[in-house]
This record gives structure tokens, C-alpha cells and sequence, in this order.
């Protein structure tokens, strides 16, 4: 394997949407490796498979509605320990629980979560990841099956397992994801979750207590029926991955298909709910 990278470094506005939308469709090529920051991300790929258009297919770069530069280099022997503890800030919630990377130091915190940030791992969701959080720790799971859809690093299912759920699906559409979540389950010690790659196809003749969806508007409401079909009565339903201007067709649909509104965090105009099936 080459230890030659091209690495390229894009500034995005506005940098959450742009930030996601951009590293899915990289995602889709050669590039193997992401890192975001507070102004869009960094990727990289292996340099014998990269050629100049490599970024001929990337759509978001040539919508209008974003504004991406970027600059690329060849860099040799990157070190991505170094990178991602450039870029990799510890989650606290409320002093409770502690997401860290293993190079972090561990807290007192009730529940400590390693997480190997690799790959495409991305640290841009960090208040979504943190309301979800906070709705999972004043939520008794114990014996409750549950369902982390999106898992991305499986930090919530890990969370929830802590919490004494189980058990625990955790379903991710990446592939990276997936074996990340595998990985950082294993690194937690978790024994009651699965993880499966793929959608919400994959939900078909289950059923869950808890479900938790934190991905993004579009897709919650496309696959919202299958969320809903497949929660038992009286389930937890917690939604994040979407902005404070959405809450309305998002409150819309759940409450056309039987659920009942409960709560809601918000952080920075990002916002997580929590619905209770009828």
C-alpha cells in the first residue's frame, strides 16, 4: 500500500449542510479519509488512486447554494493520530457522560465512551450527538430493545447498552460506519449490540421499545412510516439531525402517524425530540 496521500482541504459556507453533503459524495470515490473542522473538512486518498478529476462527479461543487474552495497537497506518511487529535474535541454532556478518543484522558464521568475516530468519523455533529445524548441519560432503557439508526460510531448504541438496554440494533447505510461501530462496540465492551449495514429496509418484521433515528431531515421523513410500524406501543421515538426551522414538518408527520410529542432539546439551531407511540 502507497503511504503517498493527496490530501485536499475545502472551506465550506454555510459548513454544517455543506460539510455532510460534501463528505457523502466523496465518500462515493476513492477518498478513504475524512477530518472536519470548524470550516469544512479535509480528505484524503491514496495518491496511485487518485488522477485529476477526481472531483469531476462532486455536485455540491457547482450548487449554487454553497460556496466551497479548496486547496490540495502531496503529503507523505500522514500521521492520523496527529490529524484527529487536531480535530477531535471530547464530548461532556451535563458532567454525565464523556466521549472521548483513546488518546483523551478518562473522566469521572458516570459513563465513559471510547470512540476510534477513523475513517469518516466527522466531529461537525457534535450538538446532535449531544441532545440525543441528553435525552438518553434521563431515559430508564433497562431490558428495553432498541434500535440506534444511523449509528454512524455507534456512540448512542453504546450509550444505551451502558444504560442496561439490550437489545441493541445499531444499522448504518456507510460502510465505514458500520465497521467502525463493529469496532468501537468491541472497544466498549458492549455484548448485546448488532450492527447492520444498510436502510431502513432492513426494519421489516422488527419491533423495538426505544428507537433512535439522529441522520437528517429528509431521510426521517421518507423512512418515518417504518420507524413508527415497528415501535411497540407505548415506544420512545428520538429524532435529531435536523434544524429548528424543520421542526414543524417533522412534528407533522409524527403526529399523523400516532405519535405523541414529548420534549425537545436544542443546541446552536440544531434540534432532537422525543415522541411516544400511542
Amino acid at each position: 500500500m502507497s503511504n503517498i496521500y493527496i490530501g485536499y482541504h475545502f472551506t465550506i459556507e454555510p459548513v454544517e449542510l455543506g460539510s455532510e453533503i460534501l463528505l457523502a459524495e466523496l465518500g462515493e470515490t476513492a477518498f478513504e479519509s475524512f477530518v472536519e473542522n470548524e470550516n469544512g473538512l479535509s480528505a484524503y486518498v491514496q495518491k496511485e488512486f487518485w488522477n485529476e478529476n477526481i472531483l469531476n462527479d462532486i455536485y455540491i461543487l457547482k450548487n449554487e447554494e454553497f460556496k466551497i474552495s479548496y486547496t490540495f497537497e502531496e503529503i507523505d506518511q500522514v500521521n492520523w493520530n496527529e490529524e484527529w487529535e487536531k480535530n477531535f474535541e471530547p464530548i461532556d454532556v451535563d458532567g454525565k457522560c464523556h466521549v472521548r478518543a483513546p488518546f483523551h484522558e478518562k473522566t469521572n464521568a458516570e459513563f465513559d465512551i471510547v470512540i476510534e475516530p477513523k475513517m469518516s468519523f466527522g466531529t461537525g455533529h457534535h450538538e446532535t450527538t449531544h441532545m440525543m445524548i441528553q435525552h438518553l441519560l434521563e431515559t430508564d432503557v433497562t431490558n428495553k430493545k432498541t434500535l440506534d439508526m444511523g449509528c454512524g460510531t455507534a456512540i448512542l448504541a453504546i450509550l444505551a447498552e451502558m444504560k442496561g438496554a439490550q437489545p441493541i440494533d445499531a444499522i448504518d447505510i456507510d460502510n465505514w460506519c458500520y465497521l467502525n461501530s463493529i469496532e468501537n462496540a468491541e472497544r466498549n465492551n458492549c455484548k448485546h449490540i448488532t450492527v447492520y449495514e444498510g436502510d431502513a429496509t432492513l426494519l421489516e418484521g422488527k419491533k423495538y421499545d426505544v428507537i433512535i433515528a439522529n441522520i437528517n431531515r429528509n431521510i426521517l421523513l421518507n423512512d418515518m412510516q417504518q420507524y413508527v410500524d415497528c415501535l411497540n406501543q407505548g415506544g420512545i421515538l428520538f429524532l435529531s439531525g435536523f434544524y429548528t426551522e424543520d421542526i414543524s414538518i417533522i412534528n407533522a408527520s409524527c403526529i399523523e402517524k400516532g405519535l405523541n410529542y414529548v420534549k425537545k432539546f436544542e443546541r446552536n439551531n440544531w434540534v432532537a425530540l422525543k415522541y411516544v407511540k400511542q
